[in-house]
């Protein structure tokens, strides 16, 4: 009987843990470097992990480098092997927390929040600062975001061939469906 209630209990607790994280395995991460007059440099991974904890605001993410897809399979081989070393570099993730966040106040309505924390890729974190919008929708909580990173600030080297060809300022939009 004792061992029941232990049991009991620490299914309980874990439950009532776990309603405090909302979480999307099949979030997108878009990206695209492209510079006027050239081919296209752009790529998709929906296969992002989102975590926000509902009580704090803490937020994290982890992308699998060679989840990232282009139109063009060799732009991919030239990503994973030449710019970003998926090898070496597995993921990118990012750890943070939206500030002034408070779940119960979500509505349909997006608000913008301001979201810090450390984004780490190619080997390399930097403290970024970004905005995201939220909502409540009828299939969770969305989140979008659309931010810039910088090549140079992560170690990431473009050879001088296509130097001209390929932005060192990236846009990337990040969307997710937590639930």
């Amino acid at each position: 009987m004792k061992n029941i209630l232990i049991a009991v209990f620490l299914l309980t607790s874990s439950i009532i843990v776990a309603q405090d994280k909302i979480v999307t395995k099949n979030g997108s991460i878009a990206f695209e470097a492209s510079v006027p007059a050239f081919e296209e440099i752009k790529a998709k991974n929906d296969g992002v992990t989102i975590i926000i904890n509902t009580k704090t605001g803490e937020i994290a993410s982890l992308a699998l480098v060679k989840g990232f897809k282009f139109k063009v399979a060799l732009m991919e081989e030239h990503f994973n092997e030449n710019y970003i070393e998926s090898d070496k570099y597995p993921k990118s993730t990012f750890k943070g927390k939206i500030e002034n966040f408070d779940y119960s106040k979500l509505t349909s309505d997006a608000k913008s929040y301001t979201v810090k924390g450390k984004l780490e890729l190619h080997g390399k974190s930097k403290d970024i600062t970004i905005t995201a919008s939220i909502k409540k929708t009828s299939n969770g909580v969305s989140i979008v975001s659309n931010f810039t990173v910088n090549t140079d600030d992560f170690d990431i080297t473009i050879p001088s061939v296509v130097s001209k060809k390929v932005s060192k300022k990236v846009n990337v939009k990040l969307e997710g469906t937590l639930k």
